[in-house]
């Protein structure tokens, strides 16, 4: 089933990728909570050293009593020297004069005078570290200074200093945003601008907790300083003897005069020198909130198995804002002898079940048998040479995803469905007033089978429409080869469940060669209605949509075929169906597969207004007697998709469902057929006029028996509607669309 490619994902190299955060549901609140997440790593290491609420960091005697149970070893929480360095001496010359705020014990100042940085002043707010800093250095580092002094009011004169190097001291002090915390910040910030010179750097390591990160940016980027933000990469190799894992930043704000004519500067630096220059703050904020997502999301899968959710991540390049290649961690419960793999998705079939749900990739994932597969997307923005790319380009960043106990250096098996990664091709680009920016492109599926799909950029992981295409030969000489959409094919299965809704009509073998007419809300790339009219030649197909660009793209690129049995208008379906009640005009079936724009509520299809009681009584005045409503209805909200299954059952006296297999699609059938019971009207003033006869028993149910007997005509009526497809001849060889029946529920 799989193809297999080993590669030894040490030995690769992929420093232009950086790391983002594709879910927001499984977004991990940087903000309040990763104080939290913080303290609780390091009171794996020194519970009786910290603090019991975070409040405490900002108080004298908190320190005291930490230094002299410490003593003389140093504390560091930030990195130590080697993990530092790198960017320390990017921006601290040996000539400067260096000023260290909240020196505490840490070794820092120490390595950095023994490289040649000897005019290093150093001050804390606590006697008992500046006590023990003097006695440890004053011989081997007699230039050194060891002050004790408040950061918030530093004793020394204005541009005394070329950098102010700050290890947590800004994380210690703005334990929160409250009145007081951010007076106290802004006191600090502005003694740091008082006592360095014009073009000085504040360099600040930090775990740039939200509300810190806020702040600082917005401070001295309202000055017109210069902000940079560099992620420190620790030595994985290390990690184990680190007492802090959280994710550390250094932020070098540069100072320049203030010039409002210039463009702020905002820039990240994730990897070696390439910069990324932002508009704004709240851009910036989001790239740093992304990278803290990763490393704590790395950290955590490194540690344990994560079988009870999927996390993803998406790795961007440096140069686009769409993702390159979006990774799905699927995690197996059970112990297994494989452990660790990758599987890349090819190009064009992300959008399939198996890759597109997470009931999917799990089993995709007990298919290949690994306790921990990282499923792989590829973004249609990008282009991708071959498989072997792809994994060369992937091999550096999936071992940071590896499994708890995983070797460093062991072989990793890609795997995929060829020995390819598939093709895709945008044919066309455009967009629509109503539905926005979309693309159509071909895509090669299974034994070299091309699909052509509809895709709306607003929500690019769902195919909007699909035809498959075929190779025919043209009439006449040299009988040359054309591409051509397959009417036959129906990429969705419940369109097929809506098309043996046709055999909800009681007298379909009368009227399926002349007189069966159907009204379609709702056309897209045509496939449905197509399918209809390839099979049902002498039926009346009626298609209304009310999108001109839609018509247009099924007309032009999906070879929807209008003719005297096929007609398309474009209206709002809704104000259609009331002008043709007005007109008494009727159908023998209606069927309804309109989305919805509106992605804040649980229905997806239909639009809430099309289930409102309103017009579903206009629908059943537009409907023969026998005839038959079909709703695709596509809703994850369960209270609503009761409400709307309770207009249905109070308009429609018989009503029945059938749940599409492995599709969130549920095709509901409601027939045109009254009972004579008496049930409550509603009142007069709210009803039209051609709706009075509906009034009569809507709500009431079918006994058993009648429920019984009429579901047995219903699939009845679909083997002839199957046997009539099949003597039309060209259909798939696995279609059965009796199956279609075996679902049927009675609402």
């Amino acid at each position: 089933m799989f193809s297999y490619l080993y590669s030894n994902i040490t030995t690769h190299k992929t420093n232009k990728i950086k790391c983002f955060e594709y879910s927001s549901k499984r977004r991990i609140r940087l903000h309040g909570d990763d104080v939290k997440i913080a303290l609780e790593v390091k009171k794996n290491i020194n519970m009786n050293l910290l603090p019991k609420e975070h409040g405490e960091f900002v108080k004298p005697e908190y320190w005291e009593k930490f230094f002299k149970k410490r003593g003389g070893k140093a504390f560091e929480w930030y990195g130590e020297y080697p993990d530092l360095c790198g960017i320390l001496h990017k921006y601290i010359k040996p000539q400067d004069k260096l000023l260290v705020v909240g020196c505490g014990n840490s070794q820092l100042s120490a390595d950095l005078y023994d490289v040649g940085h000897h005019s290093i002043v150093n001050v804390d707010i606590t006697d008992v570290v500046i006590r023990q800093m003097k006695d440890k250095n004053e011989k081997q580092r007699p230039q050194m200074k060891f002050l004790k002094m408040d950061v918030l009011n530093l004793e020394f004169p204005d541009s005394e200093f070329s950098v102010v190097l700050d290890k947590g001291t800004l994380d210690a002090l703005m334990v929160d945003d409250t009145v007081k915390v951010t007076a106290d910040i802004e006191r600090m910030f502005s003694e740091i601008d008082r006592t360095l010179k014009l073009m000085g750097r504040y360099i600040c390591i930090s775990l740039l907790q939200e509300h810190i990160l806020k702040k600082i940016v917005g401070f001295f980027s309202e000055l017109g300083w210069a902000v940079r933000i560099h992620r420190i990469h620790v030595d994985d190799s290390l990690k184990d003897e680190k007492e802090f894992h959280m994710p550390v930043f250094a932020i070098i704000c540069t100072k320049f005069k203030k010039n409002p004519s210039l463009q702020q500067i905002l820039e990240v630096c994730a990897y070696e020198d390439k910069n990324e220059r932002f508009k704004t703050v709240a851009d910036l904020m989001n790239v740093v909130k992304e990278m803290q997502y990763y490393a704590v999301i790395r950290q955590r899968i490194a540690k344990r198995k994560v079988a009870d959710e999927q996390l993803s991540l998406s790795l961007y390049t440096d140069v686009a804002s769409t993702p390159r290649y979006t990774l799905h961690i699927v995690d197996s419960a059970a112990k297994l002898v494989n452990k660790f793999a990758i599987f890349i998705v090819p190009q064009g079939r992300e959008t399939e079940w198996m890759f597109s749900t997470e009931a999917g990739r799990q089993q995709l994932s007990e298919s290949a048998g690994f306790e921990r597969l990282v499923v792989v997307t590829l973004d249609r923005n990008h282009a991708y040479l071959d498989l072997e790319a792809v994994q060369a380009e992937l091999s550096g960043k999936v071992m940071e995803l590896a499994p708890p106990g995983f070797k460093m250096g062991t072989k990793v098996p890609f795997l995929s469905l060829g020995n390819d990664i598939g093709s895709r091709s945008v044919v066309k680009q455009g967009s629509s007033k109503m539905s926005g920016e979309y693309i159509i492109e071909d895509v090669e599926g299974d034994s070299g089978t091309t699909y052509r799909r509809l895709v709306f950029l607003s929500n690019q992981n769902v195919v909007q429409s699909e035809a498959r295409l075929k190779t025919v030969k043209k009439k006449g000489k040299g009988r040359q080869t054309v591409m051509v959409v397959d009417k036959s094919y129906l990429a969705c299965q419940h369109h097929l469940t809506m098309v043996a809704g046709l055999s909800c009509v009681a007298s379909l073998p009368t009227l399926l060669d002349d007189q069966l007419s159907v009204l379609l809300i709702g056309l897209g790339g045509g496939g449905l209605p197509s399918f209809m009219h390839q099979f049902f030649t002498k039926v009346n197909i009626e298609v209304v949509d009310i999108d001109p660009e839609i018509v247009a793209i099924a007309i032009e690129w999906f070879e929807f075929q209008p003719d005297d049995k096929l007609r398309v208008c474009v209206d709002d379906g809704l104000k259609f169906v009331e002008n043709q009640r007005e007109k008494g005009r009727k159908w023998h079936v209606i069927m309804l597969d309109v989305d919805s724009k509106d992605l804040s509520v649980g229905m997806s299809c239909p639009p809430e207004p099309f289930v409102e009681p309103s017009f579903l009584r206009a629908v059943k005045s537009c409907l023969h007697d026998e005839g038959a409503l079909v709703l695709n209805l596509v809703c994850r909200d369960e209270m609503l998709k009761s409400a709307v299954l309770k207009n249905i059952q109070t308009t429609f006296a018989e009503v029945y469902s059938c749940q599409v297999p492995d599709e969130v699609n549920e095709i509901i059938y409601a027939l045109n057929r009254e009972n004579t019971d008496v049930c409550i009207t509603p009142e007069k003033s709210k009803v039209h006029p051609s709706e009075q006869a509906i009034v009569t028993n809507s709500a009431q149910k079918v006994d058993e028996n009648t429920a019984a007997c009429r579901k047995t005509k219903l699939k009845e009526n679909c083997q002839y509607l199957d046997s009539y497809i099949r003597k039309q001849g060209g259909c798939e060889k696995d279609f059965d669309i009796v199956k279609e029946m075996e679902n049927l529920t009675v609402r």
